[in-house]
């Protein structure tokens, strides 16, 4: 039965994903929600100006959609699910807000980095009390010992820095045509099967429901892209997928899981200790995709190694997690 409901769940968040986009991007064409590319970017980037973005819209209608309709086939929806949408649908909500004040507002930088950190904090904390009235256990496995530690009310700061921390490093992720779509799907997939692993069917589904609606998603997000996800989809992706890991009390794993994430990340905050020190730069470019654009690298061959990169991972943490 539940083998079953895994199936229909990818298909029908790819369906909904798929299907909607032939629809949706001409309306986001009307309204002129076009993505406004930076100068200071990659030179190639700037025919991307003008692509419709808000992209994540649709991906978030796909996930919720999905996610209630079948996690209802076996049972009512559960606290965990409630939460899991409260994340991705709270992460979103900023990334809409940033995106539509970019786009239709012109205003470039969108929300304030403060803005966006308060927002994602007060949906952090949430979290957090939701799942403190529910005894939900603050310790921390550490990955291949035994050992695990109890952060006490400490935890909350924990949930913090993993939530607002991840849909930070999925955001940056979001750079490349298809990029975070393949990735994003790659790591969610590797979540299912631990959570199927744990017994914990509810965030198996939710975390198939993902895989399958960016994958729908990515039909059009792949290289040469039709439509963008924006802020709205990639912030909302990195939240969910912390709240996943926190959920599974698999916290430590996501970052082998998500390892692409983390690396994109880390060469951000290297860069900029390195000019910050020296004056010189690591990297030609941050994040580490427009490194490897400038260097010669075309497109397509900087996302098919990404993707490559990230399934490895996705593999080795499954392997650590359920075979060491």
């Amino acid at each position: 039965m539940m083998e079953k409901v895994i199936i229909f769940t990818i298909i029908m968040g790819f369906l909904i994903s798929a299907l909607l986009s032939p629809l949706f991007i001409p309306f986001l064409r009307r309204l002129k929600f076009g993505q406004s590319i930076r100068e200071e970017g990659p030179q190639s980037h700037l025919k991307k100006s003008g692509t419709p973005t808000m992209g994540g819209i649709m991906i978030l209608l796909s996930i919720t959609i999905t996610t209630l309709v079948m996690t209802s086939k076996f049972s009512e929806p559960t606290m965990k699910i409630y939460l899991l949408l409260l994340v991705t649908l709270g992460f979103g909500l900023l990334g809409f807000l940033d995106d539509f004040i970019k786009v239709v507002m012109k205003r470039n930088l969108g929300l304030t980095s403060l803005q966006k950190l308060l927002g994602q904090i007060v949906i952090s904390v949430i979290f957090y009390l939701v799942l403190r009235q529910n005894e939900f256990s603050t310790a921390i496995h550490i990955p291949l010992t035994d050992y695990s530690f109890d952060l006490g009310w400490f935890y909350v700061f924990f949930i913090i820095f993993w939530l607002v921390g991840f849909s930070n490093a999925v955001n940056l992720t979001d750079g490349l045509d298809g990029l975070l779509s393949g990735t994003a799907a790659i790591a969610f997939g590797a979540f299912a099967v631990l959570a199927w692993n744990l017994s914990q069917f509810e965030i198996s589904i939710f975390s198939v429901a993902v895989s399958g609606a960016v994958l729908g998603f990515l039909v059009f997000n792949a290289h040469p892209a039709k439509v963008f996800m924006g802020d709205t989809g990639s912030l909302a992706l990195g939240g969910a997928i912390a709240a996943v890991a926190i959920l599974t009390k698999l916290e430590i794993i996501l970052i082998i899981i998500g390892g692409v994430f983390v690396i994109e990340t880390l060469s951000v905050i290297l860069q900029v200790i390195s000019f910050k020190t020296t004056g010189r730069r690591i990297f030609r470019m941050s994040p580490l995709h427009h490194h490897y654009e400038l260097v010669g690298w075309s497109e397509w061959r900087v996302v098919v190694t990404f993707w490559t990169v990230g399934l490895l991972c996705a593999i080795l943490g499954i392997y650590i997690e359920v075979w060491m």
